[in-house]
């Protein structure tokens, strides 16, 4: 079994896809990278955008993995880079059809808000055990239908701080990826992963550059619950 061993544990997290089965991803993909100095990384990363990347694109608040205005080959080259800074990855997703039925409402809809905060919750309690004196959580800033922010944090924190060490301090935000890097890091990695997935264009090869930072396997949700 794998620990955190480092004094403070940084987790950023974001995902790739829709619940809504009508577009054309078949999969929903979280994934996460935990880092114990979060400066360096934004660091790096800033700097390749300023120096990499097309001039024009250069000054960008954020550039995601599926920028269009941005090509195969400088894709590679940034997955490569973020493989090298020590990142250490996780990952959870699910087959869309297989969301189960107790998420859907009497007359339908999808109750989007707790299917997102049960999913975190699964991601982060993939990096349990863990013996740091710190746990800080960086979500991607996202719309949850049907609960509050301030549930989000409720329930996840009722959730993980028993399984924490006593008087860790565990914190839990959801940020806009446009102010911060490592939220876009873990965009690039999360479209590497979704790409694969999905089986396309070069998916393979985004995956096999940053597969050695991953810790274990992906773990597919509900993969035995179809409707």
């Amino acid at each position: 079994m794998e620990y955190c061993v480092l004094i403070m544990a940084y987790v950023f997290i974001d995902e790739s896809g829709q619940f809504n089965q009508h577009n054309r991803e078949k999969y929903f993909v979280v994934a996460s990278f935990t880092i114990g100095d979060p400066r360096r990384t934004q660091k790096r990363f800033s700097s390749w955008q300023k120096t990499k990347f097309p001039r024009k694109m250069r000054n960008q608040s954020e550039i995601k993995f599926s920028e269009v205005n941005i090509d195969d080959k400088l894709r590679l080259k940034t997955l490569k880079l973020i493989s090298s800074l020590d990142v250490r990855i996780r990952y959870v997703y699910l087959f869309k059809k297989n969301i189960p039925a107790n998420y859907v409402k009497k007359r339908g809809g999808l109750q989007s808000g707790f299917l997102y905060t049960n999913i975190i919750g699964e991601i982060l309690e993939m990096y349990l055990p863990c013996v740091d004196k710190e746990f800080r959580v960086f979500c991607d800033q996202r719309h949850l239908k049907g609960i509050k922010r301030s549930e989000f944090k409720n329930i996840l924190t009722a959730r993980l701080l028993p399984k924490l060490p006593r008087g860790i301090i565990f914190q839990i935000e959801m940020i806009d990826s446009i102010a911060n890097k490592n939220i876009q890091i873990a965009d690039w990695i999360c479209g590497a992963i979704a790409s694969c997935l999905e089986n396309k264009k070069l998916g393979k090869e985004f995956y096999q550059i940053i597969v050695n930072n991953i810790l274990g396997e992906g773990r597919e949700l509900f993969k035995n619950d179809k409707k």
